[in-house]
């Protein structure tokens, strides 16, 4: 036995690596490819080896041993006559393979190659074990090298090109880790978004769309009636487009949220009051803000809104028919706060429901109420005097006359300046005041102002016939604040009025002045309003008296303006900027429709300043209707930085309008245009004698509808 044993280590000595040299790794050499009769064999024997024949129950051949924990396709590597392996008769060997995966096999007539790289009665040393351990652990068969073994295309392998133990079983670890593909989540944004966000998304939306978006599903429908989003409920702009059903869903379900309910023009909720009208009034109990103009409403729904509101601020009653007295006692008794209130054209409502109001309502600053009557009540208007909260007062064609007016500005019986002659009193806080066809005022109460106003911003005194140059003597000096005066369709005053107001204080701080159908003014009053208004901003004068001086004047003060005071000027003036076109901004709205004196020549010079280069502070006019559409385009021009353009058609313009005159009386056209003329004086004549006939007219009033 100890013989035999050095007979095995002598042999083993002997023995040749596979490699070549003593001690390495078994190299393998890149096979080559077979052709012919040899390829077929080869592929024969891959199938033969193939593992999916085994999961299909094919018998294992009688050489191919199944019992360790993996097995290779390979023949075993001892001698024919060793006793730790079988013999290589039968089957091929790793290297004889030419580097395919062979099966073993009992067929006793495969083909074998001719050529064998080593002797085949040799032993082979299990390299990196002990010499006393290779008798336990000699393998019978070899691992084929990874890279000679057969690999999926879609999972390859990278290993090392050297095998160091031959007794490492390679076919019993996994090839890869192969990790499933994952699904994509399906994530709905929408649901899994916070609900305070996406309410805030739906308030970007219209109103109506809101409502249009409530039928999509439950969920929407709860969620577009949300409270939150109809805080402020204002259909004035989309109360075409929104059915009645939707609106009283809004009102039902949302009422507690909302603050500000104007449901102006909503005439489709007359059917519903009657019904829903309790439900509303329910719901919505914490208006502040709450206008009914134009609706038609009954009044039981109006009393509910009123009691079930107690912190209403602004109330907008206009025009509401329903609106009577015993609404003015409601909101006396249940709206301690209110500040606004405005119930013109209120045909049931007068100054003894008002008085009710006044007297109650103590922070009450702003008071419509135009087309009312009983402004001559003496206890009414000394009420309002002692309160003096009133910041602005319309009561446009009402019956006030003188004395009320004086009872409304100094009370009654008040204490008289002896050297002045005026009313020692405290001055009012009167801002903005309406007096605008009180056809029963005339100097005497509009004197009254004087001395007595001096916040005042606004004054409307249009269409008080009665009214002459000594009713303003006085008014202009102590007003240093005004900013807006109406005196349209004031027949009686002359260019003096205007001279005084252009030597007032208030001149430098005029925006607004309107003199329309005030036929005795001309170039006289107006260029010195011209000169010294340098913060006006819209000028009304038709069928006045004024001329091209005029609208020169104006087209001048706009160059001053810009070289005096920076309005309207873009920050980037005093940069030099190449590319950004210049932005013009319209400073001044002049209108002089129907003015006889202002011809083409003055509309030109407007249009000429207008284009030139470098101008940021432009003029806007209103025209005789033959001109207007020359003027537009030439604006758009101008606004859009198409100065030559401009110009272009100002010159063009102009060269028309001198051909026509230069053809003269005689010219073509002659006789069209004295027609025209003279159905223009026809018409003229007609509004001069009062307005057309009833009735069908005569002939010769068969003039220009437009003019």
């Amino acid at each position: 036995m100890s013989g035999h044993m050095a007979n095995d280590h002598n042999g083993a000595a002997d023995i040749p690596t596979l490699g070549g040299a003593r001690g390495e790794a078994l190299r393998f050499h890149e096979p080559v490819k077979l052709k012919g009769r040899k390829r077929f064999l080869q592929s024969l024997q891959r199938i033969s080896s193939s593992p999916s024949l085994a999961r299909l129950g094919r018998i294992p051949s009688s050489g191919y041993r199944t019992g360790g924990k993996a097995s290779m396709s390979c023949v075993s590597l001892a001698s024919s006559s060793s006793t730790y392996g079988q013999s290589y008769g039968n089957s091929y060997s790793s290297q004889t393979s030419v580097g395919f995966s062979t099966a073993p096999t009992s067929v006793a007539a495969t083909p074998v190659p001719d050529a064998h790289p080593f002797d085949f009665q040799s032993r082979i040393r299990i390299v990196g074990q002990p010499l006393s351990a290779q008798a336990a652990t000699i393998p019978v068969t070899a691992p084929l090298p990874s890279e000679l073994r057969s690999v999926a295309k879609e999972f390859p392998l990278t290993v090392a090109p050297e095998v160091t133990n031959l007794n490492e079983d390679y076919f019993s670890k996994p090839i890869l880790d192969v990790v499933p593909e994952r699904k994509r989540r399906t994530i709905d944004f929408w649901d899994e978004m916070p609900y305070e966000i996406r309410i805030q998304i739906l308030h970007y939306l219209q109103p109506w769309e809101v409502v249009r978006c409530s039928a999509v599903s439950r969920s929407w429908h709860k969620m577009c009636f949300d409270g939150q989003l109809w805080v402020n409920v204002d259909t004035h702009e989309y109360y075409r487009d929104i059915s009645s059903t939707s609106l009283v869903k809004i009102m039902t379900t949302a009422g507690p949220f909302v603050r500000d309910l104007n449901l102006r023009g909503c005439a489709q909720l007359w059917e519903r009051w009657a019904s829903h009208g309790h439900a509303i009034s329910n719901a919505c109990r914490n208006l502040q803000n709450f206008s009914l103009e134009g609706c038609r409403i009954d009044r039981s729904s109006v009393h509910h809104f009123l009691l079930r509101n107690p912190r209403l601020v602004h109330i907008n009653f206009c025009g509401v028919q329903a609106i009577n007295n015993s609404a003015m006692k409601v909101i006396a008794q249940g709206c301690p706060l209110l500040k606004f209130l405005d119930v013109s054209w209120c045909n049931h409502v007068d100054a003894q429901g008002l008085h009710k109001v006044v007297q109650t309502c103590q922070k009450l600053k702003e008071l419509k109420a135009s087309e009312t009557r009983g402004w001559n009540d003496k206890a009414f208007l000394v009420d309002l005097y002692k309160g003096n909260t009133l910041e602005r007062l319309v009561i446009a064609h009402s019956d006030i006359d003188d004395e009320g007016l004086e009872v409304l500005l100094q009370g009654e019986d008040p204490e008289i300046d002896p050297l002045t002659d005026r009313a020692v009193v405290p001055p009012r806080k009167f801002r903005h005041l309406n007096l605008s066809r009180c056809h029963q005022l005339s100097d005497k109460g509009v004197k009254c102002l004087a001395h007595k106003v001096p916040q005042l911003a606004g004054l409307q005194v249009s269409n008080i016939l009665s009214l002459t140059d000594d009713a303003f003597k006085y008014l202009f000096e102590d007003t240093p604040l005004l900013t807006h005066l109406d005196m349209e369709e004031l027949e009686d005053i002359t260019n003096s009025t205007l001279q005084c107001l252009a030597r007032s204080r208030c001149a430098s701080t005029l925006e607004h002045l309107n003199i329309s159908y005030c036929e005795n003014l001309g170039d006289t009053g107006m260029l010195p309003i011209i000169r010294r208004g340098q913060r006006l901003r819209s000028i009304d004068m038709d069928n006045t008296r004024i001329s091209d001086l005029v609208l020169t004047e104006a087209a001048a003060q706009m160059r001053y303006r810009e070289r005096s005071e920076p309005f309207g000027v873009p920050y980037w003036r005093d940069i030099d900027v190449v590319d950004l076109p210049p932005t013009r901004t319209v400073a001044l709205h002049l209108t002089v429709y129907d003015c006889q004196n202002v011809t083409w020549t003055g509309i030109r010079e407007i249009m000429c300043r207008n284009a030139e280069s470098n101008r940021e502070l432009i003029i806007g006019l209103k025209c005789f209707y033959g001109y207007q559409d020359t003027v537009n385009e030439h604006m758009k021009r101008v606004k859009t930085g198409r100065l030559d353009s401009a110009q272009r058609l100002e010159r063009k313009w102009a060269e028309y309008m001198i051909a026509n005159e230069e053809a003269g009386v005689g010219g073509a056209g002659a006789r069209r245009r004295r027609r025209r003329a003279r159905e223009a004086a026809m018409v003229h004549a007609d509004e001069e004698e009062g307005g057309p006939r009833a009735g069908r007219r005569r002939a010769r009033s068969g003039g220009c509808v437009v003019m």
